[in-house]
């Protein structure tokens, strides 16, 4: 009978299915499962508490069987994580089209979804859990780089050094939060209800230290920030006790945010229950647990309110946590923005975001090659965005530890994705690659999402919850010639409050690949770029009028 058992992508040249679009798409649904990448493997729980690759052992198995003899003229369908047919199709057509957890609109809420999740229906996919293209706590890493680099830079003359930051999550998401702030030169006290949580942290460097206690962590914290050395702090507490405790002892904190799984309540630990006794409880009591959970966001959004009334710098970072919180009563949930609106949103204009790949080969050699050739492609001199991505190229280098295939992220625009994703299947082609890229980036892109509690939060134009834009998303891609693509529901901040889509593209070193990575990489950033001018966003208006997008509404003005 199928069940758990370790599960770790291929490595080298050699082929197990009939084509590198297919074996791209059978190692990367594999390596989102590698032990050193997911967080309970043996669930098929990826990352985000219970983002899934797969919907059972036996749903996994038939995927992997039908990837190995896919044709390459052939489509595999999957319908929430479970692979449910395979269509003729043509070359160009993606080899897997993939739906996860949408729900019909009066229907998209938790409670439905677990119903039906409880009789084998669906799974909830996250957004690169189910779609096959997680590279482990890196993933998230520089998109949270960049969003302490905006605070930086807004706040504090450029540089984290000399202050210190409180927030909560230390799972595959906000795992991300310490290394970021430290590679802005801050201190960071990251609280985790999960020793084990903590653990993994440490073991895959991105996070220093871990504090005895609560007094503990500030000694170090207060050490660290007069010396402006960087340093991370795990603490091991629940954030909707530990925060409260600390604005009521003025604890000196300039930075607070949350990563914690608040987007699931059953994912976040109410205050008063053990933590050995939160899957049982969850289990046995869904209902109760959720009003004990929220009403425990309410104790911590209200804790970040008070911080920023302090004179903090504060915000949401995408989970959901003041949804929730206002769900349980507390009328000033919204008091402080998502990051998104606050730091992100010129960067979406002008259809920059992340842009990320992995090298099927399994060699690290692979990914410091295509480093080198980001940086050639885009010399440090050029503009502002490109020292960032030199910094941030370096750093990673020097600081991330691989976690499975070894992968590297940045954040490209629109104009430069292409680019970088043509020079990388010359590499393959030329043979100065071991073997294929798998290329794709975060559902969280300027154009690939409709999110009013995090990506589309405070549109210009109110369009916060139109949800056209992903569905348009993913058949442009679909249309380019993408390898996989997928459309999600409820990834990041829960059911009923997300739709967003995906794309991977494999640069195999063909012709017909060069063509595809071509058009892929650049009418998928160039969403973000005409849904931003249909926003009214000068900047987008800029970027469309500088590189030739063409917006059919401005065309006859």
């Amino acid at each position: 009978m199928s069940g758990p058992r370790p599960v770790r992508a291929p490595r080298g040249t050699e082929l197990s299915a009939l084509g590198w679009q297919q074996e791209a798409a059978l190692r990367m649904l594999q390596n989102n499962l590698d032990p050193e990448v997911a967080e309970h493997p043996d669930k098929l729980v990826v990352y985000g508490g219970t983002g899934k690759a797969a919907r059972d052992w036996r749903s996994f198995d038939a995927m992997v069987r039908t990837l190995r003899t896919l044709k390459q003229d052939e489509t595999m369908l999957v319908q929430s994580g479970r692979p449910v047919g395979v269509m003729q199709t043509h070359e160009w057509a993606p080899r897997v089209l993939i739906a996860n957890s949408n729900l019909v609109g009066d229907w998209a809420n938790w409670e439905e979804f677990r119903r039906l999740e409880a009789l084998g229906l669906t799974m909830y996919g996250q957004m690169t859990a189910g779609s096959w293209i997680y590279i482990g706590t890196q993933g998230i890493l520089q998109g949270t780089y960049e969003t302490f680099s905006a605070v930086a830079a807004k706040k504090f003359g450029g540089t984290l050094a000399g202050t210190i930051t409180l927030t909560a999550g230390l799972g595959g998401m906000g795992g991300a939060q310490p290394l970021a702030v430290t590679m802005n030169d801050g201190v960071a006290i990251c609280i985790d209800v999960d020793p084990r949580a903590i653990e993994r942290r440490i073991e895959h460097r991105f996070l220093d230290v871990r504090a005895d206690s609560l007094e503990h962590a500030l000694q170090l914290a207060v050490e660290a920030r007069d010396a402006r050395r960087p340093l991370s702090i795990g603490l091991l507490g629940n954030a909707a006790e530990l925060l409260p405790r600390m604005l009521a002892e003025s604890a000196p904190i300039d930075i607070v945010t949350d990563q914690t799984s608040a987007h699931d309540p059953l994912a976040y630990l109410p205050v008063g229950v053990d933590f050995a006794d939160m899957a049982s409880y969850a289990a046995k009591d869904p209902a109760g647990f959720t009003t004990r959970a929220r009403e425990s966001m309410a104790r911590h959004v209200e804790a970040m309110v008070g911080f920023m009334d302090a004179g903090a710098e504060v915000f949401d970072y995408g989970n959901s946590i003041r949804g929730e919180a206002q769900l349980a009563g507390y009328e000033r949930a919204f008091a402080f923005p998502g990051f998104v609106p606050a730091y992100i949103r010129p960067l979406f204009s002008e259809g920059r975001g992340p842009f990320r790949w992995a090298a099927l080969s399994g060699e690290a050699s692979d990914i410091a090659k295509t480093d080198k050739a980001i940086l050639d492609l885009f010399p440090e001199g050029d503009s502002v965005q490109n020292e960032s991505l030199h910094r941030w190229i370096k750093l990673a280098g020097e600081r991330v530890r691989f976690q499975g295939l070894p992968a590297r992220i940045c954040w490209l625009g629109y104009g430069e994705r292409d680019k970088a994703g043509e020079r990388f299947n010359d590499m393959v082609a030329s043979g100065e690659l071991a073997a294929p890229l798998a290329i794709g980036r975060d559902h969280l892109d300027c154009g690939s999402v409709a999110s009013p509690y995090r990506e589309t939060e405070a549109m210009l134009d109110g369009s916060d919850a139109i949800a056209d834009w992903p569905l348009l998303n993913a058949m442009v891609n679909v249309a380019s010639g993408a390898s996989w693509v997928s459309i999600h529901h409820g990834g990041g901040v829960g059911m009923g409050r997300s739709l967003h889509a995906g794309q991977v593209t494999v640069a195999d070193g063909t012709k017909l690949a060069g063509e595809k990575i071509r058009r892929v990489l650049t009418n998928d950033p160039g969403m973000g770029v005409i849904r931003h001018v249909d926003a009214g966003y000068d900047i987008a208006e800029s970027v469309a009028d500088e590189r030739g997008v063409r917006i059919p509404m401005r065309e006859g003005e």
